[in-house]
């Protein structure tokens, strides 16, 4: 018990009573240095931003992005390891030596057919083209940005230790993360910071859903759709078949399962039975226990309609993720910066921006949220979205931010993302965002009692879990015919 009170104490009453008051003082100061960083570097990191947001490259193909950011990190002084875990747009930027070493991640991938102008109402700019509808175009580049705060103190021997910025490609489709993790990349660090852009700014204290992709190929035989179909095996029927099972499953399972399908190919022509099939199916739940037994039937269902239909099958999985271990002593850490930072502020014009986004999608027009609410509970099954950054979560303590980017209730993966974070409002977000990552590594590199909490927190929570991740054999799907 003395122990527990111990671990909480922290986050209960502040960790800065751990810390000497000259060494508070200390500690403040380098919080206003690394703040001072960022806005001289404002414009640059909004340039880089802003061409992130025009390359609009999907998963695996972010070629111009990671180039973008990796040499940025050069230009700036930190040793670039590029190509890392087989993905050629995937890379590591150091800076420093010894312990500890804080680590940050940086996403950069779009999304498919998001592409938008910089106006509140739907307006592609190239039609069909992706665009960053999750605001990763920010994600990168603000993570980056506080990285560069701290390898200024480094390098002017105000601190000690090394930091450690993680491209991260991929986030959206393939989870790029789960081959740099199978590397070996996080093996050595000590804690690991994150963020991702949103309507709110908070600590980000949730642990959203497990995941698993796994795709499915149906094979039967080709014939004449009317002159001899009984010379037909439809792999299309199968196709069919399984999603009818599917979707009679849904009424089975727990509330916080969620199935989802894509359809890649169920034949070409309508006067020919199609002899091949095939379909990317995701299963999600609230924790990797309730979704591998869910994960299980849904595959075996497959055969059962290769079954019905006299078609063979091939089950094969493409990846998939687990839900984020929360690191509450951490995030208390950040929630003090949080309060500290204050809310961000807004411009009349920009919260009209705001308004006429929220009028063109159907919400109420209140414009942007900008207050710093209290630390959230940590539910015990979180809805939501899915990321590999929970992979990274259960092999590092990962500490985890939220800040606005875009209108409340805005939907997200939408074409009104993409057009908040290509103008102020995303900048704004993505400058608050580094400020407080960068705030937070201050704390962490200052205070090695709070590093050691950090740990045992992660080491308390993880258990006897040794991490497997949910990855096929082999190399990243690079040249995938799944692109």
């Amino acid at each position: 018990m003395i122990t527990h009170f111990k671990t909480i104490l922290p986050a209960l009453l502040g960790f800065s009573v751990l810390l000497p008051i000259q060494a508070q003082q200390n500690t403040q100061t380098l919080k206003e240095e690394v703040k001072t960083s960022i806005d001289h570097r404002f414009s640059e990191l909004t340039e880089l931003s802003d061409r992130i947001w025009s390359f609009e490259e999907i998963a695996f193909q972010e070629t111009q992005s990671a180039a973008a950011l990796s040499d940025y990190a050069e230009q700036l002084g930190f040793n670039v390891t590029r190509g890392v875990a087989e993905i050629p747009t995937a890379f590591v930027a150091e800076y420093g030596s010894g312990s500890p070493v804080i680590g940050i991640l940086g996403e950069f991938d779009a999304l498919p057919g998001l592409s938008q102008n910089k106006v509140p109402y739907k307006s592609p700019l190239n039609e069909g083209a992706p665009g960053h509808g999750c605001g990763h175009n920010l994600f990168g580049v603000a993570s980056l940005g506080a990285a560069a705060a701290i390898k200024d103190l480094i390098e002017e021997g105000k601190i000690k230790g090394t930091v450690r910025f993680y491209g991260t490609p991929a986030e959206e489709k393939f989870f790029g993360k789960l081959w740099m993790i199978r590397a070996g990349l996080f093996q050595d660090v000590d804690v690991v910071m994150d963020w991702h852009p949103g309507a709110e700014t908070k600590a980000a204290v949730q642990k959203g859903l497990a995941l698993v992709d796994f795709l499915v190929e149906f094979k039967g035989q080709a014939a004449h759709a009317s002159s001899d179909p009984w010379n037909g095996r439809s792999a299309s029927d199968a196709l069919e078949l399984y999603t009818t099972g599917i979707n009679y499953y849904r009424e089975h399972v727990k509330p916080t399962v969620r199935m989802h399908y894509h359809i890649q190919d169920a034949g070409q022509v309508v006067n020919v039975v199609p002899d091949y099939s095939r379909i990317w199916v995701r299963v999600r739940d609230s924790s990797r226990e309730g979704l591998v037994p869910v994960w299980k039937q849904v595959e075996k269902m497959a055969e059962g309609a290769a079954i019905l239909a006299n078609v063979e099958h091939e089950v094969n999985l493409i990846s998939g993720v687990h839900e984020v271990l929360v690191n509450r002593t951490g995030s208390a850490a950040l929630q003090q910066n949080l309060e500290n930072l204050g809310a961000i502020t807004y411009t009349e014009e920009e919260q009209e921006f705001a308004k006429k986004i929220q009028e063109a999608t159907g919400k109420p027009q209140i414009g942007l949220v900008s207050t710093i609410e209290p630390m959230e509970e940590t539910a015990e099954h979180s809805m939501g979205g899915s990321t590999d950054v929970g992979d990274v979560s259960w092999v590092a303590p990962t500490i985890r931010l939220s800040a606005t980017t875009a209108p409340n209730g805005t939907p997200w993966h939408s074409w009104a993302v993409v057009a908040a974070g290509g103008m102020s409002i995303g900048h704004k977000g993505m400058a608050y965002a580094a400020k407080a990552l960068s705030m937070t590594m201050v704390d962490l590199f200052q205070n090695p009692e709070l590093v050691q909490q950090i740990k045992a927190e992660f080491t308390s929570k993880k258990g006897d879990y040794r991490y497997q991740g949910f990855i096929p054999d082999g190399p990243p799907p690079i040249d995938s015919k799944l692109q």
